[in-house]
């Protein structure tokens, strides 16, 4: 028979709604807020980046990035975040959330100021400090996802635990309004004070010397909002179901959570009996109750980041095809930046952030496994109306049909797999393998934005090997990178069946925790058949 659940995990499970749970969702989110400003700020500042350090006399186009600089500049940071996850989510479970916690985000301050400094002024000297930095940012940024998952899954009741994950994944949402607003306002104001010629007015003139500031400001401000976090991540106690289940300290978890949530809650006598030998992570046992659940928050994530990451970071080359940002050689250095950072600006207020909080506001009604199904199923819907009539959006009366159209893959990505693949990792696993196995989890979605944001950073070229960019092989064009995208989102679909359903469940039903101690030998068949039921029901 089932052990009955601690009165520390019920209390939290039966808690209603307080004070300290938006807090917390403040102060775990605070990290994606960093994660997201800096991930989409560095594809602003990139064209800003090749016009002042890759500029060509004579050239008729403004000076780009090379290839291999433009990978690693970009890539570096999901190299480290991919690190980072694997680690932190691994030392998560063996030190505890709390201590990890604030060496994650300290690592975040540090590094985005050290993003916008730069040792020498030789153009190699710049990007290699800049790339340095952004590994080791990306690496606290990394540690911060299988955290503040576990961490806000641990804190939460039953009821709302989905809106709760959903929210602190949601401050990404937050992150990509102010990154863009921050440029606008950065470039807008530069722009207006040190007034240039466009480029293929004044190819020199163009891009004024104090443009070199305006790229390193940007990147800098983001160290602000994490070093706000700091002083209440560190006040933060440690969360109760690792301080009873894994550190075995269940006085210790009832006095933190009496002051949490102003109860008073008695924490119960050990029993001598109840310490058992427990399965190890990819024991056989392991892999009978939840290696399935594993092979499902791997591939989904991995096969929805693929698709999200690539979106991204072609984003502007998309708004330059259909017309929404002139030419490069029409602008000085920071007009462009300020039309880029625009655009953004207007797909995130449209439909990147209204996703999240469609997520946060649905995820406890309708269920995890319904909002990621009908997100792959919209994001490939609107991924081939893009793709088959592709030439058709490339005309100049089209251009609002496609920027709509294209919103809405983003929406659907939002309210659907985006964030439904950080939520549920946080639920399936037991307490002393949570922060490794979401780690694993995240650490497989960064390996899909890598091939998402390379692979498609070649893919996406024009056939036409004299119409790509500068320094790049001719790719299968954006429509056929759009169909690939479409095909990915497929997968995505199927694999999520594999994923359990974790809505109004508490977390040690959901990981058999409450059922591992006391098995009868006749039981343990039939109960890790239970446990690995991989088809939901919402």
């Amino acid at each position: 028979m089932a052990k009955e659940q601690m009165q520390v995990l019920n209390a939290l499970d039966v808690a209603k709604t307080q004070w300290y749970h938006f807090t917390a969702i403040i102060i775990a989110g605070m990290g994606f807020f960093t994660d997201a400003y800096d991930l989409f700020c560095i594809s602003l500042v990139t064209k800003l980046l090749g016009r002042i350090y890759y500029h060509v006399d004579g050239a008729e186009k403004p000076g780009t990035l090379p290839p291999n600089v433009s990978a690693a500049v970009n890539g570096v940071a999901f190299c480290g975040t991919l690190s980072g996850q694997l680690f932190f989510g691994w030392l998560g479970d063996k030190l505890g959330r709390k201590k990890v916690y604030g060496m994650t985000l300290m690592m975040m301050v540090i590094c985005s100021i050290g993003s916008g400094l730069s040792f020498g002024h030789s153009p190699k000297s710049v990007m290699a400090t800049l790339c340095f930095f952004r590994f080791w940012l990306g690496f606290g940024i990394g540690g911060d996802y299988p955290l503040s998952a576990t961490i806000m899954s641990e804190y939460s009741n039953k009821k709302t635990r989905g809106a709760f994950i959903a929210a602190v994944f949601a401050m990404q949402g937050f992150g990509i309004l102010a990154g863009g607003i921050f440029a606008i306002i950065i470039s807008a104001s530069f722009r207006d004070r040190f007034n240039a010629a466009p480029y293929e007015v004044d190819p020199v003139g163009s891009t004024v010397p104090q443009a070199d500031y305006v790229w390193r400001i940007i990147v800098m401000v983001g160290a602000l909002p994490a070093a706000l976090t700091y002083y209440w991540r560190m006040k933060m106690p440690e969360t109760a179901r690792y301080t009873a289940l894994v550190a075995k300290n269940q006085e210790q978890a009832a006095a933190d959570m009496s002051k949490v949530l102003q109860v008073e809650i008695q924490a119960e006598p050990r029993k001598e009996e109840q310490e058992k030998a427990k399965y190890a992570l990819f024991s056989k046992e392991f892999l009978s109750r939840h290696g399935l659940h594993l092979l499902g928050t791997t591939t989904t994530w991995f096969l929805l980041d693929i698709a999200f990451y690539s979106q991204n970071l072609f984003q502007k080359d998309i708004f330059s095809a259909v017309g929404w940002i002139p030419p490069a050689k029409t602008m000085n250095a920071l007009e462009e930046v300020y039309r880029i950072a625009r655009a953004q600006t207007l797909i995130a207020l449209c439909s990147t952030v209204p996703g999240y909080w469609f997520t946060v506001a649905f995820i406890d009604k309708i269920g995890r496994f319904a909002i990621q199904l009908m997100g792959f199923f919209f994001m490939t819907v609107f991924m081939f109306a893009l793709a088959i009539p592709y030439d058709h959006w490339t005309h100049k009366e089209n251009r609002i049909g496609f920027v709509v159209m294209y919103s809405l893959t983003f929406f659907f990505a939002n309210f659907g797999p985006n964030a439904t693949t950080f939520v549920v990792p946080a639920e399936v696993f037991p307490a002393r393998f949570r922060s490794t196995c979401h780690g694993i989890s995240s650490a497989s979605g960064k390996l899909g934005a890598i091939v998402g944001a390379f692979g498609f950073l070649y893919l996406a070229q024009n056939k036409d090997k004299s119409k790509a960019d500068a320094g790049y092989p001719a790719g299968i064009g954006v429509k056929n990178a759009l169909i690939v995208l479409g095909v990915v989102n497929i997968l995505g679909f199927f694999f999520t069946f594999l994923v359990p359903e974790a809505k109004g469940k508490s977390l040690e039903e959901m990981s058999g925790e409450n059922e591992e101690e006391e098995v009868p030998p006749e039981l343990s068949e039939q109960q890790s058949s239970y446990s690995n039921r991989t088809v939901p029901y919402v």
